[in-house]
């Protein structure tokens, strides 16, 4: 099994989960990052409880899903923004969300994963990972 891209890899499980209605997902191999942007995917209310289990190789994170995420996904090549870019996203950012204010962009700042608008709210800028809505 042959993984290029771990993130990109779990944020499409899980939308191929949602899209069939299933009540969880597992992802697998699991990483800090990936357990990073669950967090934040669960701060804004878009997947609900998640854990960690170590099989011994790399892990595996089983997900609780809530029925509310439409679409997902990893965002490359990873764009940096700054505070100011934050605020107003540019418009190769924006493409990946529907509206202005329906979803997230998850954004890795020096205060660890969040989403655009925390970040925004932070005053950090940052390097964009993925989107949600």
């Amino acid at each position: 099994m042959t993984v290029i891209n771990t993130l990109s890899n779990a944020l499409s499980t899980l939308y191929n989960n949602e899209t069939r209605r299933n009540k969880q997902a597992i992802i697998m191999p699991s990483s800090k990052l990936i357990i990073n942007v669950l967090r934040t995917m669960q701060k804004e209310g878009y997947v609900g409880e998640f854990e960690f289990i170590d099989d011994g190789r790399w892990g595996k994170i089983v997900v609780q899903l809530l029925g509310r995420i439409n679409k997902c996904g990893a965002i490359t090549p990873r764009i940096s923004l700054t505070y100011r870019e934050m605020i107003s996203l540019p418009d190769n950012v924006r493409r990946y969300l529907p509206s202005k204010e329906i979803g997230i962009i998850i954004v890795s700042t020096s205060k660890g994963v969040m989403s655009h608008k925390e970040a925004a709210r932070q005053r950090l800028g940052g390097v964009i990972l993925g989107y949600v809505y």
